[in-house]
């Protein structure tokens, strides 16, 4: 890969990161129609706090005024705790900005599930997310699998929470370690709440980038019915949710719970006319870009090009290099051409020395020439589908004694079905000298001679076919069960135990090719008749068939297909146990309030049990990579403590607050270390507030990261960079070649031993990062109208992170860097005979940097017999990159395609008693790679690389048709706008759109919700 490609694929890699019926699960017909709509941040006082659903700031001291359930799903007459923190306060005010998206809203903004609101542009600030559309790409956990990344520092560093509570990894394949969105409940929330910076010292381990928490309703009477359905007006890709929620309280229990079920059905590339047909979009002179297009002369029309915009072959044959003035030469081959000739497709009637076949590529000659593109392209799931059931419940009972305690539990369940269909293409090597060629294809030369088949034979005909699509199929159940005591204690302090199990069982299929039953099937004799059958017949072979333009088009005889493809089936499971015990109380008095700390210890051990299919095992999966079981534990103890200090509030100054926190934690794998925390609130005057932080944070190994099963193979003695000492002319290559100890007239003269492993065989330990944040609020008084503004700066720095490095990296950066990276024992060895083994695995190596400025702005005014709500939600990026080694240039990507600069949110509302008004734009900036780009060979007159502000408009009316039944309808982009387009070759693609989550591939949708009360 050349050395622009290599790099602009970094970019990407960091960027990311119909109608139908459906049976009514449990004879009951459950939910839908929790869209939450996000907010602006709340850490300050406001008219009408938005922190939480009937919190009301009535004289605009920052108090709430009305109780609230508490983050941790907690209540206690008034006092909160603010996720971030915790320590019960009487107000919303702390030191970072705490952004919420309440339940309020609901199905205003056209979200259908909380996966969706929380991979929107307004939460994550614009930066990619894993979701449906990368069903054909490997992503950790799994295909399928829907994760969050905020400030794009990547899923691995991002807490999610329930109810003040970790969301244990869910997914499948040997890379689960973050939290599935899907396994999370949506009827039942009555909001979530947002902290983006680090918070280790109050969570723990992966709240580098931030947290985000959900919290559920803490109480019902009676039962609800929530529905909702998203209608795209392409009429695919349709999104359905149905829910029951019921619950009742006496005096002493409290009981609430839900069912429900969500579908969303799949788009194909072919449902979308901008995706169907991808093209070069080269231009000629810096405007006309698809002007410089390949025409295909066999149509006259632009060619297209597989979905991704690369060369993938079809229809075609590999022969041996054959003279071009000897065959048949296809439309687009120069007049006279008489070069190599190794590529052909079928042509009826067609003579020469391929008799039946057109020259269509080898030597010199164009590789678009070629068949590339196979209708069953179009059939490849662009979103794929999913399927989901789940059950939620919580129960409290008060006891009237240990301290008027009480007892919880809390149980979530979810099965998510989810498929994925992908095209590939199928390689048939016809051994040299097969009965199964035509004679007229009988070359004497072999094809590619230096690559075998997989009988370990010549290779005669190399036949370039479309296997069709392909299916990919998951079933994850997930579970998650805890509870605990929670009560008063002597001196106004408070206690939790609390302990919670979580499981995620996980099975996955995928269809594939077996790679020894292939060789089988091309090892064959023939039949009296003329027919052929397996010269060993094992386990019903089938012999291959005979090569004819059919078969090199795709059509394979169905009992041979079905013999050498067969499903290949793993399984996941991975367990998670937590053991917790928190006190929190004042100590005493200061001039601002009481003093309050909270002290604390947890436990937790993990298991992660992964076992792929036998054939995946043994590596037979023809054109699949092989995989081993990974299986590993780790547990860690903490202790922890959080002081909050109110010096001053309400006297010569409004509020002066200082907050600190630190942790110490100790796992088992690797030991431990220190977090910590400080930060602080100055009101000098109640209008303005100056707000910062500053702390450490740290993400322990995940456990694939440290028990990825184990590989091992060899590598050619050429790839030690000593196999022959005398003739290396590098200076540094050679100065650590005698430092090993090696003669100067060295020559390798044994394979390189390449064994891959887990990190924790490598020494992994967690990597640390710290966080700064610091910001401005301002809240004038302004009688009946409200008005908030604020700015929050944020850097995150991420070292000592977690990076694969191959044996390659490993090799370059030992010899031939100056740092000397990896030139470690546990990474490069050499025996008594000076034989070399590298070891590839996880080390703490790479580095990670974000900054930028949150904008914040809401206004509220009473407007005839409503009150009109304006709210502006605005990020920009200063500074975001991420490096596997530190020693490699910073590549900032802020600005460049998928990486936008600025991104926002905007909407306007107007409610009166019954009826409310919505209309929301969301806002992706411009991006640019046109500069970036062109040192690298993409010329700007023949690339378009960059896109232009991109606009989502979405309005909605939400209105009370009785007093227990209400209804909202909408409709989501309202103007149908498609993802922007850009030239193929500079990043992964879907058709010409830059592959990112933020672009809406859905188009425009229709949207509607119920929710009725008995």
């Amino acid at each position: 890969m050349p050395q622009g490609r290599r790099i602009l694929s970094r970019v990407w890699e960091f960027s990311m990161i119909t109608s139908y019926k459906h049976r009514l699960l449990f004879g009951a017909a459950f939910v839908a129609g929790l869209a939450l709509t996000p907010q602006m941040a709340v850490a300050q006082a406001a008219p009408e706090n938005p922190a939480a659903p009937g919190c009301v700031d009535d004289n605009n001291d920052g108090v709430c005024d009305t109780d609230i359930a508490s983050a941790d799903g907690s209540q206690n007459n008034g006092e909160i705790v603010v996720t971030g923190s915790r320590l019960r306060r009487d107000q919303f005010n702390t030191a970072d900005p705490i952004q919420v998206i309440t339940r309020n809203e609901t199905t205003q903004a056209g979200f259908t599930n909380t996966t969706d609101v929380l991979q929107s542009t307004k939460v994550t600030g614009g930066t990619s997310q894993i979701n449906n559309l990368y069903g054909g790409f490997v992503v950790d956990g799994g295909p399928g699998v829907n994760t969050v990344s905020l400030r794009g520092l990547g899923t691995s560093r991002t807490l999610v929470l329930l109810n003040g509570r970790r969301v244990s990894p869910a997914g499948s394949r040997g890379a689960v370690g973050v939290a599935d969105l899907n396994v999370l409940p949506n009827a039942v929330l009555e909001r979530i709440e947002v902290l983006n910076t680090g918070a280790s010292s109050i969570y723990g381990s992966d709240a580098i980038a931030g947290v985000i928490n959900m919290v559920t309703r803490r109480d019902l009477n009676g039962v609800e019915f929530d529905a909702s359905v998203s209608v795209p007006g392409e009429g695919d890709g349709i999104s359905q949710r149905v829910a029951l929620l019921g619950g009742f309280n006496t005096d002493r229990l409290h009981v609430l719970g839900s069912l429900e079920y969500f579908r969303r059905s799949a788009i194909e590339f072919g449902d979308r006319e901008w995706a169907s047909c991808p093209t070069g979009l080269y231009g000629t002179n810096g405007s006309d870009f698809g002007a410089g297009d390949y025409i295909d002369p066999r149509t006259g029309q632009v060619k297209c090009f597989p979905l991704e915009n690369g060369g993938v072959t079809v229809n075609t044959i590999g022969t041996p290099n054959l003279a071009g003035g000897t065959v048949v030469r296809a439309p687009g081959v120069p007049a006279g051409y008489t070069g190599v000739c190794n590529r052909f497709r079928p042509l009826p009637g067609a003579g020469g020395a391929v008799p039946g076949y057109e020259c269509v590529g080898g030597g010199a000659l164009s590789t678009n020439i070629r068949d590339t593109f196979s209708p069953a392209l179009l059939k490849e799931d662009l979103l794929s589908p999913v399927e989901t059931f789940g059950a939620f419940g919580q129960i409290r009972y008060d006891l009237d004694i240990l301290g008027n305690a009480e007892i919880y539990t809390e149980f979530l369940f979810n099965r998510r079905k989810s498929n994925q269909d992908g095209q590939r293409q199928f390689t048939l090597d016809y051994p040299l000298g097969s009965p199964l060629i035509p004679v007229g294809l009988r070359f004497p030369g072999a094809v590619g001679a230096a690559t075998p088949t997989t009988n370990g034979a010549p290779i005669g005909i190399r036949v370039f076919a479309d296997y069709g699509i392909y299916n990919n199929r998951q079933e994850v159940d997930y579970t998650r069960v805890n509870g605990g005591i929670r009560g008063d204690l002597p001196y106004n302090w408070r206690y939790d135990l609390f302990a919670g199990k979580s499981w995620s069982d996980a099975e996955y299929t995928t269809d594939l090719i077996l790679t020894d039953r292939l060789a089988q099937s091309f090892d064959v004799v023939a039949n009296p008749d003329g027919t052929f059958r397996c010269r060993i017949n094992i386990s019903g072979c089938v012999a291959a068939p005979v090569l004819t333009p059919a078969v090199v088009g795709g059509q394979f005889p169905a009992a041979w297909f079905d013999f050498v493809t067969d499903p290949v089936t793993g399984t996941t499971k991975y367990t998670e146990s937590t053991f917790a015990a928190n006190i929190d109380g004042p100590l005493f008095r200061l001039p601002g309030g009481e003093v309050q700390l909270a002290l604390g210890a947890e436990y937790r051990k993990a298991r992660i049990d992964d076992t792929p299919g036998p054939d995946s095992q043994r590596n037979n999966l023809y054109g699949f990579t092989s995989s081993t079981p990974t299986r590993g534990t780790d547990s860690v103890w903490e202790v922890f403590g959080e002081i909050e200090l109110p010096l001053v509030r309400e006297s010569f100054i409004h509020d002066l607050t200082i907050n600190a926190s630190g942790r110490y934690t100790e796992y088992d794998s690797y030991g431990g270390d220190w977090t910590y925390k400080v930060g602080a609130l100055f009101s000098p005057i109640r209008a303005i507030s100056f707000r910062g932080s500053y702390g450490t944070s740290f993400r322990a190994p995940l456990l694939f990261e440290q028990f990825l099963g184990r590989t091992s193979g060899f590598l050619g003695s050429t790839t030690d960079p000593c196999a022959d000492l005398a003739a290396v002319t590098n200076p540094l290559v050679r100065e650590r070649c005698l430092a090993d100890g090696l003669p100067a007239d060295f020559i390798q003269r044994s394979s390189v031993t390449s064994i891959g492993v887990g990190g924790a065989e490598a020494g992994l330990a967690a990597e640390t990062s710290t966080a700064l944040t610091g910001g401005i609020v301002l809240q004038p008084s302004l009688g009946r109208f409200g008005l908030s503004l604020s700015a929050d700066y944020f850097d995150i720095k991420v070292d000592n992170g977690v990076a694969r490095l191959t044996a390659a990296n490993v090799l370059s950066q030992c010899y031939n860097n100056p740092e000397r990276t990896t030139c470690r024992p546990e990474l490069i060895s050499r025996d008594a005979n000076n034989a070399l083994t590298v070891v590839s695995s996880y080390v703490n190596i790479s580095d990670a940097r974000v900054r930028g400025i949150d904008y914040n702005a809401r206004f509220t005014a009473p407007l005839g017999s409503g009150q009109l709500r304006l709210n502006a939600a605005v990020t920009q990026f200063l500074e975001r990159y991420s490096r596997t080694f530190p020693t490699q240039d910073i590549l900032d990507v802020v600005g460049l395609i998928s990486n936008p600069e600025w991104t926002g949110q905007f909407d306007a509302t107007f409610g009166m008693e019954d009826v409310s008004l919505r209309y929301q734009v969301e806002w992706i900036g411009a991006t640019d790679s046109q500069d970036y780009a062109e040192p690298f060979g993409y010329d700007p007159n023949e690339y378009l690389l960059r896109t232009k502000d991109y606009f989502l408009h979405t309005a909605s009316v939400s209105f009370d048709v009785t007093e227990q039944f209400g209804m909202t309808v909408g409709v989501r982009n309202i103007f149908d706008k498609k993802p922007p387009r850009i030239s193929a070759d500079y990043t992964n693609l879907i058709g010409n759109a830059p592959l990112y989550s933020g672009f809406d591939v859905v188009g425009r949708s229709f949207f509607l919700g119920l929710n009725a009360g008995f």
